[in-house]
């Protein structure tokens, strides 16, 4: 493991890893952010993006392919977190759009074999894809979160997603200097996962 990598992954686990005590209280599903107060709302929302690992694993794959493939690093990133915020305000006013499930695990899949191939897409045309799957994304995270709270759970939850594009973006930074085979084997476990998951729908 070469010392780029090695220092990368001292930052970003620890990240992933201070939520483990939350993730053990949240409470999620359909009343997630059914909550008593504006504190636990927030932690709720907060530890949802780490509560699944589709989400989890979506996130941070578009962190590391962002910053293996684009000159500037957080536009995909920050195209996701708004769409994810809008696709949430969304699922708040009761939307349902079909199919939010094989979206979901078709992002884990076109963003699993970006990061494989380190295939550099147009700046417009990465964010397009990004906010695209994060819409669905959203409107899972807004149905489950959604309450008397519901807008300090979203709070938790864009900031909790802020983090783990980050640390993706540590880690693909860590890449960069890495084995050529690494980002390959990580982002195939991805795309996988995703099959995984769609044949699982």
């Amino acid at each position: 493991m070469s010392r780029r990598l090695s220092s990368a992954l001292r930052w970003a686990l620890p990240c992933l890893l201070a939520t483990g005590s939350a993730l053990a209280l949240a409470h999620t599903g359909n009343d997630g952010a059914a909550h008593h107060g504006i504190a636990d709302a927030v932690a709720a929302g907060f530890t949802h993006p780490f509560s699944g690992l589709d989400h989890l694993a979506a996130m941070l794959a578009l962190g590391v392919w962002s910053a293996l493939t684009a000159r500037r690093v957080w536009l995909a990133p920050l195209a996701f977190a708004s769409a994810l915020l809008v696709g949430a305000l969304l699922g708040f006013a009761g939307l349902n759009l079909p199919a939010v499930e094989p979206m979901i695990a078709a992002s884990l899949l076109v963003l699993g074999l970006l990061v494989a191939s380190r295939a550099a897409l147009p700046a417009v045309l990465g964010m397009a894809i990004a906010a695209s799957f994060a819409l669905f994304h959203g409107l899972a995270h807004g149905q489950e979160l959604n309450g008397p709270f519901g807008a300090w759970a979203l709070a938790g939850m864009v900031s909790a997603s802020a983090l783990l594009h980050t640390s993706g973006i540590a880690l693909g930074l860590a890449m960069k200097r890495s084995p050529m085979w690494l980002p390959r084997i990580a982002g195939a476990g991805v795309a996988l996962f995703g099959v995984s998951l769609l044949v699982g729908v």
